[in-house]
Parts: C-alpha cells; sequence; structure tokens
C-alpha cells in the first residue's frame, strides 16, 4: 500500500478550508496535517472534512492561534499520552495511528514556536520557549525511540544553507540561527530521515514559506523552508516521491505556508 501524508500550515482554518479543495485535486493525500487551526474544538468546521471525503477527523485548537489537526481517508487512533510541551498545553503537537491494512504508522503532526524576532533567550521568552520546546522533544525522543512513523509540520526551522534565501544574511535571524539548527538536527537525530531532503540534493534552493512582506514574492523569491517531513529509519528506504505546492502561495487570501507531500510504501 502506499500512503501519501501532506502538511500544511493553513493559518486559519475557517478563513482558508475551502483551499483543501485545491490541496486534495493536486495532492491526492489520504492524510492531512493542518497546522494554525486557529479554531478551538467546538467550532471546527467538520464539514469540509465531509466535503473533501475525509471522514476521519482528529484536532487539538484554541481559541484565536495555534491548534493542529489530522484529517485521514484512513482510520485514527489517538494517541493519549503525548507530552505537555513546555509545560503549556498550547496545542502544538497530536500524534495518532493511521490504519494501512497492515503494520500501522504513528503520524506526528507539530507546531514549533515561531521564536520572536530577537535570537537571544535571556531576552526574548519567546526564543527560549522555542530552545527549550526543541529540547524536550529531543529528550523525549531519545527515551522513546520512533518506529514506524512519520513526523510533519511547521517546525519553524529552515536548516541547511540552501533552505533559506540567503545563508550569509539569515544567519542571525530567527528561524535559521546556529542555535536554532543545532536544536533541530539533535531532535532528527533521534531516529528521523528528512523524507524532502531524500530527494532534493542539499545543494539545491527549496522553500516553502514565503512573508506576507514581500508584495511579489514569486518575482522576490525570498523563501525558507519552514515546513517538514520526516519519516523514520525503518521508512526511509519505502518513500516513492514528494511534492511541494509552491503554486498555493498565489491562491487567493493565501497562506504564507504552502502545502507538503510524501508518499511511501507502507
Amino acid at each position: 500500500m502506499q500512503l501519501t501524508i501532506a502538511t500544511w500550515n493553513i493559518n486559519s482554518l475557517r478563513l482558508r478550508q475551502a483551499h483543501l479543495h485545491k490541496l486534495v485535486a493536486e495532492l491526492s493525500p489520504d492524510v492531512i496535517c493542518l497546522q494554525e487551526t486557529k479554531v478551538p474544538d467546538e467550532l471546527f468546521p467538520e464539514g469540509i472534512a465531509q466535503a473533501i471525503n475525509f471522514p476521519h477527523v482528529l484536532k487539538r485548537g484554541m481559541k484565536g492561534y495555534n491548534g493542529v489537526a489530522i484529517l485521514s481517508r484512513l482510520p485514527l487512533t489517538l494517541a493519549e499520552n503525548t507530552p505537555d510541551w513546555c509545560g503549556k498545553s498550547d496545542c502544538r503537537h497530536l500524534s495518532a495511528e493511521v490504519a494501512t491494512g497492515g503494520a500501522p504508522v504513528t503520524v506526528h503532526n507539530f507546531y514549533v514556536p515561531a521564536g520572536g524576532d530577537i535570537p537571544d533567550r535571556t531576552q526574548n521568552e519567546k526564543f527560549a520557549h522555542k530552545l527549550d520546546f526543541l529540547a524536550e522533544t529531543t529528550a523525549h525522543f531519545a527515551k522513546y525511540p520512533p518506529r514506524r512513523a512519520v513526523l510533519v509540520g511547521d517546525l519553524n526551522i529552515a536548516p541547511l544553507e540552501h533552505d533559506v534565501w540567503s545563508h550569509k544574511q539569515l544567519l542571525g535571524v530567527v528561524s535559521h540561527t546556529p542555535v536554532e539548527v543545532e536544536g533541530l538536527n539533535a531532535w532528527m537525530a533521534q531516529g528521523w530521515h528528512d523524507a524532502v531532503r531524500h530527494f532534493v540534493p542539499p545543494a539545491e534552493k527549496l522553500y516553502t514559506w514565503w512573508s506576507y512582506r514581500n508584495r511579489d514574492w514569486a518575482a522576490s523569491d525570498r523563501g525558507r523552508r519552514l515546513d517538514h517531513i520526516w519519516v523514520t529509519q525503518d521508512l526511509s528506504a519505502e518513500l516513492k516521491s514528494y511534492k511541494i505546492l509552491r503554486e498555493a502561495r498565489s491562491w487567493e487570501q493565501p497562506s504564507d505556508h504552502v502545502p507538503v507531500a510524501v508518499t511511501l510504501s507502507v
């Protein structure tokens, strides 16, 4: 069986839910992981999942910001005992087992803190929170090594030189600083494999996010790869294809992130 998993920071589900029709048409996913849904569970727009024929829905949301959701064509079982990262209960992680007909695949959907503007933990509590979040996820997966799992989401870090439009100019900018990259790499080293860079050489530019501040985002192309899909080492040989839906950045009222998908045999 082949399984296609898509991830997208939708930046308000209620505002952009109609775009899920386009996402499904372009990527044909079996599972959709959303971040920044910005909606409490009681107000979640269940109708959109029905409209795109994704009958299985899990969500963890709050009013106004953060929030994650998993929509699936295949049955889902919620992972109940996921950590409360940094003790904040701020709806940044949702995990579930996906029924594949054989051994299930665990999907982790993460929204890592953005970290504010100042890359200094003593001057910026948001940056300290981001670094602490990375440390906790790294320690967790070191203690519980993942198997048959896929981790997706807006991880808010562009780790490689060519994951940003200018490595030199962004070394001091939050999302590409050495301390963040070190933290993300330590997390990935706990049994994970970068599924998109599996297909795209590190020397090739690759982005999933373009700032709203760039009026003509396509012409300036000052992007960053903030959205990631990782698979466990036992699934790395099963990777078949990937797609970054760059054209989504030009949809009406777009998110500043675009969907990313990976297909693998399970």
